[in-house]
């Protein structure tokens, strides 16, 4: 039997929000999607609000993912702790609300596993290990299959997870840095992998902002709050079919739509 799961980069303000309301349900709808993860850190620009998740469930996705920018809108804290479905990175170090990981009901009685981590090359080092995070909670959970939304800077880092944990899960896949790369692929033990998603949301920016604000920091000037750009917008997302009878992902391709 043949599963489909579709991972949905980085929603990046209304835009991205709007966009992927309009457009997620019918993609589903066309490729026999059975289950969905959103990657929604940056739904408020940096960080996400109980209002911006309950637009993103209703869009179409399954479970949530976040980042970096989780505690960027701290309202969030009593959701993470009341909604399951919605994931920050297993491997904080401190003490703090939510949970890393978490096991979903999925069609035909199937058990979905979805782990999000975060990446410490050039992010915060105070981040405990991904990997020996990651197969601690692999021991713990009970799934049929499960995949994992790296959030990381570093493509070596993403990289290092996906072989890391070949054989072992079904799906990773990178989010964080909002441009999609081309390496969607099958690892040999038979985990669907690429270095990162990309992002949904204005299409004409950089990485969802207005270019001329990147252009004015990187030029030295004064900072300013970021403002997400306007214009025409995108969706970017990976479909992994997974064989369940094997527990191997058979395909992976990018599904990709712009205004």
């Amino acid at each position: 039997m043949l599963f489909h799961l579709l991972a949905v980069g980085d929603v990046v303000g209304d835009q991205g929000l709007s966009f992927l309301d309009r457009h997620l349900r019918s993609l589903k709808k066309l490729h026999a999607v059975d289950f969905t993860v959103v990657n929604g850190e940056n739904a408020s620009g940096v960080g996400i609000t109980p209002r911006q998740a309950k637009d993103i469930f209703n869009a179409g996705a399954d479970v949530i993912t976040l980042g970096n920018h989780t505690w960027n809108r701290i309202q969030i804290a009593d959701f993470l702790e009341d909604n399951p479905y919605i994931l920050r990175p297993a491997n904080y170090t401190s003490r703090v609300p939510g949970r890393g990981w978490g096991v979903f009901d999925g069609p035909r009685g199937l058990r979905i596993g979805v782990m999000n981590l975060i990446g410490r090359c050039e992010m915060d080092s105070n981040f405990e290990n991904p990997f020996t995070v990651a197969s601690a909670a692999l021991k713990e959970m009970d799934a049929d299959l499960t995949v994992v939304d790296l959030h990381a800077e570093a493509t070596s880092e993403k990289g290092a997870m996906g072989w890391y944990l070949d054989g072992r899960v079904q799906a990773v896949w990178g989010t964080h840095t909002h441009v999609p790369t081309a390496d969607v692929q099958i690892l040999p033990k038979g985990t669907g992998f690429v270095t990162d998603l990309g992002m949904t949301g204005p299409a004409q920016s950089v990485l969802g902002i207005k270019p001329q604000q990147a252009i004015n920091r990187f030029l030295g000037g004064l900072p300013a709050r970021f403002e997400q750009a306007e214009g025409p917008c995108k969706l970017e997302s990976v479909l992994f079919t997974i064989d369940t009878s094997t527990r191997k992902c058979v395909s992976a391709e990018r599904l990709d739509i712009r205004e």
